[in-house]
């Protein structure tokens, strides 16, 4: 390993695209040993998850369709951080009321994840909601398009596990978070990160 670390730096940049999610660039970063190489990469908002386990030790998953992979998959209660200046655990507590209809007493960090850091930048924070409630029927959220036609489940968090393993659930942070509160819950929920913990840089 180099005693010195390169650092890469971005001698230029041009935009292909840009959306209300997401931008594509191409950077040319400078590389080890010298020269260039384009890049090409998915700036993207950002997003939160929340594992919501319940009092029974039941985790809350939703099964949504999806079209880049055509099919319906196991996922957590998600959303994106695209509200200017608004903190992740706020968004994550809307996107519980507005997909599950259900309200946390507590959040904390479960862990934070590059989805895919070979093309893009998006992170996502995974929380832990407890001590649930249900947001009662004349404030809940008008659910459309995807959201309209999601299934809401409820299943113990090692069958949540189990399906991991079976190759049944494969949604990155839903895979990240249902491991991360399994492990979390058997230490006793110690080691979890405070709900305003900062994001890493």
């Amino acid at each position: 390993m180099s005693a010195v670390e390169h650092r890469y730096e971005v001698r230029s940049r041009e935009l292909l695209y840009r959306g209300r999610i997401f931008e594509v660039v191409t950077e040319e970063v400078t590389m080890p040993g010298g020269g260039t190489a384009a890049r090409d990469l998915v700036r993207h908002v950002g997003a939160v998850a929340v594992v919501a386990l319940d009092d029974a030790g039941q985790v809350v998953l939703i099964r949504q369709y999806r079209q880049p992979v055509g099919r319906r998959l196991w996922e957590l209660p998600a959303g994106l951080t695209d509200v200017a200046g608004e903190d992740p655990s706020v968004t994550a507590a809307r996107e519980l009321a507005e997909e599950v209809d259900l309200t946390a007493g507590r959040l904390d960090v479960l862990v934070d994840v590059h989805s895919s850091p070979g093309f893009t930048d998006e992170l996502v924070r995974v929380y832990l909601a407890r001590e649930l409630g249900e947001v009662p029927a004349q404030q809940r959220h008008d659910r459309h398009d995807e959201e309209a036609d999601l299934q809401i489940v409820r299943i113990g968090l090692d069958e949540a596990v189990g399906m991991v393993l079976a190759g049944e659930i494969t949604n990155g942070p839903c895979v990240a978070g249902l491991l991360a509160a399994t492990r979390a819950r058997d230490a006793g929920w110690s080691g979890l990160r405070r709900a305003d913990a900062p994001l890493p840089r």
